[in-house]
């Protein structure tokens, strides 16, 4: 049986923190209408908004 692990408050600020980037990064690559770059499995893919 496993441990459910639990979060710090750090880590939970950080994760939250992350998520607000993520956000923001999509938010300005519609703004500049430029491609988004991705890495799924071992390939590169250039998405547009």
């Amino acid at each position: 049986m496993k441990k459910a692990h639990k979060r710090t408050p750090n880590q939970t600020r950080i994760l939250e923190g992350m998520d607000k980037v993520y956000e923001k990064l999509i938010e300005f690559k519609k703004k500049m209408n430029s491609e988004l770059v991705i890495m799924k499995g071992d390939k590169i893919i250039r998405v547009k908004p």
